[in-house]
């Protein structure tokens, strides 16, 4: 479901309407709508917060944005940004499907996400307590979001669990396939990768020449199936017949929004499970 739900998301980092939505509000460049956006559920708040939720950020990366975005727009402000620009974006690829699909997948989308777990899920939490969007892609596009940074919360719990610190974490996906390149905004520097690439190596999970060992495949396997499992209830509560269903309705809207994401994304995300 993730490989379905998160392409609706991800339009509002790739899609040239939800820059723009931005840079309406005063939001110039790619990381103050970044930051701006993503952090505005939780409200006008300094960079710790942000630090911990977001996670793979560098600290001194967060301090630059926040809190001098709110200087810029608002979180209500940026909130409406975002909103407006995925919208945009997702009614530029979405116009050949007739209302009743999206309104459809809307509707399952949203169920879904009223199961989410608040407790322990910052993001997740933030985002399911925003007002309910009035038109069926902004419904969707909300829905998508809540369930996609709830996942991301567990995601960060499991990572934690495993003593895994953020720029390992960053290091871990590069070693198995990940541009370096893609990541290198996230602040950390070339001695802080070669640290953590030491220390994965010490850990066994790197060979000494930097290649993933069965041992550190084994043991990130473990955490992406961790993330699963707390990501479950709410695809459990909508239950199987229901799922498939909206598999199937996000399946085309998926593919349209792939056409803006770049291969090789800095956000992890892979090609369509079909």
């Amino acid at each position: 479901m993730w490989t379905h739900f998160e392409p609706v998301h991800a339009v509002t980092y790739f899609h040239p309407r939800a820059r723009t939505a931005f840079e309406a509000v005063g939001l110039r460049g790619f990381w103050r709508g970044y930051f701006a956006g993503r952090a505005a559920p939780l409200g006008p708040v300094d960079a710790a917060p942000v630090v911990a939720s977001f996670f793979n950020f560098a600290p001194h990366t967060v301090a630059r944005a926040l809190p001098a975005v709110w200087r810029l727009a608002t979180p209500q402000e940026a909130l409406r940004a975002r909103l407006t620009g995925a919208v945009q974006a997702l009614a530029e690829l979405t116009y050949e499907l007739p209302e009743s699909h999206l309104v459809e997948a809307a509707d399952l989308l949203e169920a879904a996400a009223a199961e989410v777990e608040p407790a322990g899920r910052v993001l997740g939490a933030a985002n399911a307590a925003l007002p309910r969007g009035e038109y069926p892609l902004a419904r969707l596009w909300q829905a998508a979001t809540t369930l996609r940074e709830h996942r991301g919360d567990g995601h960060v719990g499991a990572l934690v669990a495993a003593d895994l610190d953020p720029v390992e974490t960053l290091a871990w996906r590069v070693a198995v396939g990940m541009p370096q390149l893609n990541l290198l905004g996230r602040g950390w520097t070339e001695e802080q990768w070669a640290a953590a690439r030491a220390r994965l190596a010490e850990r066994g999970w790197l060979t000494a020449g930097g290649e993933a060992t069965e041992r550190g495949r084994a043991r990130f396997e473990a955490i992406e199936d961790a993330t699963d499992a707390a990501a479950a209830r709410p695809w459990r509560t909508l239950g199987r017949e229901r799922a498939d269903r909206l598999r199937e309705l996000l399946e085309p809207i998926a593919v349209a929004a792939h056409s803006v994401i770049p291969e090789g994304n800095p956000i992890g995300l892979p090609a369509l499970r079909r």
